[in-house]
């Protein structure tokens, strides 16, 4: 019998993951555009933390974007080429320089230490390893960095949570991400230190997390 290695399954999940987010890309701003109008206002609460050198993980079709600080210096990434392109046409409108190429945060090129603050807004929703990726964030901050997120999450109630572990599978075919991931746990497994958390939304199912790397 041949063994199956966990890069080798993460490799295909991950390929997985880009094909689905190319798929539903010229569609995915309409898709959301209810959500949105939830949504936008945490994102400028939380981008509102971003200084100095910035790393945005999953920047889809640039929504966050608009919510940087003036004159941010923002370093982005996507593992579907297609949201790319259209974040690309975005960034260029805003007359944003931002630095955008593919990539995967579970296997960063950064060198060690190279950004002040790294973003992830609804990413380690749909990231194959979210621990890995989290680990590659905590690398490539410096130890005086820190890591704001913006992540739905299992909402930890006997039949909702259930009920959401069963739909899952459904929603990931679809859409990509799964909808009982539980970050904050995944946050702490990653050797990251939780300074805060909000809880927001309808049972209170998306959490705004602030972490350091707690390097020496």
């Amino acid at each position: 019998m041949t063994m199956v290695s966990d890069h080798e399954i993460r490799a295909v999940s991950t390929e997985l993951t880009k094909t689905r987010y190319n798929r539903i890309a010229p569609l995915y701003n309409f898709i959301e555009a209810i959500p949105e109008l939830i949504f936008k206002p945490w994102r400028i609460m939380l981008l509102a933390k971003a200084k100095g050198k910035i790393l945005e993980i999953g920047v889809g079709t640039g929504k966050n974007f608009p919510h940087y600080p003036s004159g941010a210096c923002v370093t982005g990434i996507d593992i579907a080429d297609r949201m790319l392109v259209i974040a690309r046409k975005k960034a260029s409108k805003l007359g944003l320089p931002f630095d955008l190429s593919e990539g995967d945060v579970q296997s960063l090129h950064f060198p060690d230490n190279s950004f002040d603050t790294a973003v992830a807004t609804f990413v380690f929703c749909s990231v194959p390893d979210p621990v890995q990726g989290l680990r590659e964030l905590r690398r490539v901050v410096k130890p005086s960095g820190r890591i704001l997120l913006l992540e739905h999450v299992r909402i930890d109630k006997p039949i909702i949570g259930w009920l959401m572990d069963r739909l899952n599978p459904l929603v990931v075919r679809i859409m990509g991400a799964n909808i009982n991931r539980r970050t904050l746990e995944n946050v702490k497994k990653a050797g990251l230190r939780i300074e805060s958390v909000e809880h927001l939304g309808l049972m209170k199912m998306v959490k705004m997390i602030f972490a350091k790397t707690d390097k020496a």
